[in-house]
């Protein structure tokens, strides 16, 4: 008999909302914030009518309501390379590289991820995951003593891995296997207090960095934060000042616009956590935080180029007359074309192209209209729908790790992106993202083409 196998997305789904679960009772401002979400999106959707249509047209409302993305932080590449083995059960691959050493974090990562249509309809659960760089550590004896603690940890249960091996070689796990590896795997990503270093070793680690102490000192890599997602992230913070969570005074991202582009994110102390240290001593350790964000559209590289060039003029400042950072953004960003047409057009964002009810009905009368792409839009045929950035922004990203590890602190580290170095590590190369969006728009223009023009003219 050929085995029954839970297909990947139902265990993601499975994984994702455990790991809601889980968290909420172990960071409980977690709670208020899927509330506040809720209560936001809800009145987005209630308002924007045609928001709604459209988010239901391109299968993005089902998901909004599961919709996480999470973050952990690993120590070593054996234990990279479980965990590719460990999302890989829940249709999870490594997309894209990120090099967090320019902004004074010793890690560099990847985002676990679903990256077909409908896996990513079924449930988008993304994982920003981090590998430490032992190498940045400049004193020498530290590093030393940071990879000998290191490599006696097991940050998987025994169960856990007989699970991932048994995916491997029959080719998927039955819903009896997918149950347990479910609660297996949960422990890995469970907030464990006993510290496995003493607390001098943990001052000295986190004086080196706060980043390379949360990694080195404790069983596992504890989720660090879960994030859902918003349609309105300006809304979203307002109403987390008003409970009085004391969230971030600068969205990360670009500023609020018409059409939302790329990734908007801001964030807040979630929990100051209680640490024990071997012989029973008491510390105190941050290593959780609450995270909100706004997904828009998948940016091109010419669009990407537009977006990282005006960004980086915000933030310089220059001539801006003691203007606000808010104020510099929404004046540098004016520049970026905020109309669905002008994105297309000027190739800037990646689109999802779909026929119409009126080119539905067109089809059904057997008339195949001359023309191509713009001409069908032009007539109503067709429509266009930008594709969700299902990614992280490098500098977003980083601003998150710094702000939450304590926001005054720095680090300078010597930009050295290390991708191969990563990507043997963990087995595995990591996909480029944009490539994946330049296919999902591809792949949407051959299937309008074939309907409209038949399968010769594809």
């Amino acid at each position: 008999m050929p085995h029954s196998f839970t297909p990947a997305d139902a265990i993601r789904t499975r994984f994702s909302e455990a790991m809601s679960t889980m968290y909420r009772a172990e960071v409980p401002l977690y709670g208020d914030l899927l509330s506040i979400v809720a209560d936001v999106n809800a009145k987005v959707l209630a308002e924007r009518p045609a928001l709604a249509a459209e988010m239901t047209a391109a299968d993005e409302l089902d998901r909004l309501d599961i919709e996480r993305h999470g973050a952990i932080r690993l120590g070593t590449a054996a234990e990279l390379r479980m965990m590719r083995q460990a999302f890989a059960v829940m249709g999870m691959v490594p997309v894209g590289y990120y090099d967090l050493s320019v902004a004074g974090v010793p890690v560099h990562s990847t985002a676990f991820r679903p990256v077909d249509d409908a896996a990513l309809a079924a449930n988008p659960f993304r994982v920003f995951t981090s590998l430490l760089r032992l190498e940045l550590i400049e004193d020498t004896g530290l590093r030393a003593e940071a990879e000998a603690i290191l490599s006696t940890r097991r940050i998987f249960t025994d169960e856990a891995i007989q699970l991932i091996e048994r995916h491997a070689a029959q080719g998927g796990l039955d819903d009896a296997e997918s149950e347990r590896f479910v609660l297996a795997l949960l422990e890995t990503f469970r907030w464990h207090g006993d510290a496995r270093v003493d607390a001098a070793t943990y001052d000295r680690l986190h004086g080196a960095h706060r980043l390379i102490a949360d990694v080195v000192s404790f069983r596992g890599p504890h989720i660090n934060h879960l994030t859902p997602r918003t349609l309105d992230i300006d809304a979203a913070q307002d109403a987390m000042q008003a409970r009085g969570i004391d969230a971030k005074a600068v969205i990360e991202g670009p500023p609020p616009r018409a059409v939302p582009i790329l990734l908007r994110q801001t964030s807040f102390k979630a929990i100051e956590e209680d640490v024990t240290f071997p012989g029973d001593h008491p510390g105190q350790h941050t290593a959780r935080f609450g995270e909100v964000e706004q997904r828009g559209a998948a940016l091109t590289p010419k669009g990407r180029a537009l977006y990282d060039r005006l960004l980086a003029t915000a933030r310089a400042g220059a001539g801006s007359q003691g203007a606000s950072y808010a104020d510099r953004l929404n004046t540098c960003f004016a520049a970026f074309p905020d109309t669905i047409e002008a994105l297309r057009e000027q190739g800037l964002a990646w689109f999802r192209y779909e026929l119409t009810e009126a080119g539905q009905r067109l089809i059904a009368t057997g008339v195949r209209p001359a023309g191509g792409i713009d001409d069908w839009l032009a007539a109503g045929h067709v429509r266009a729908l930008p594709i969700v950035y299902e990614d992280f922004l490098p500098v977003s990203a980083a601003g998150i790790f710094q702000s939450n590890l304590g926001g005054t602190e720095q680090r300078s580290y010597a930009a050295s992106p290390a991708q191969a170095a990563f990507e043997a590590a963990m087995g595995d190369v990591v996909q480029d993202e944009m490539a994946l969006y330049a296919a999902a728009e591809a792949r949407s223009m051959m299937e309008v083409r074939q309907a409209l023009r038949g399968a010769a003219a594809a």
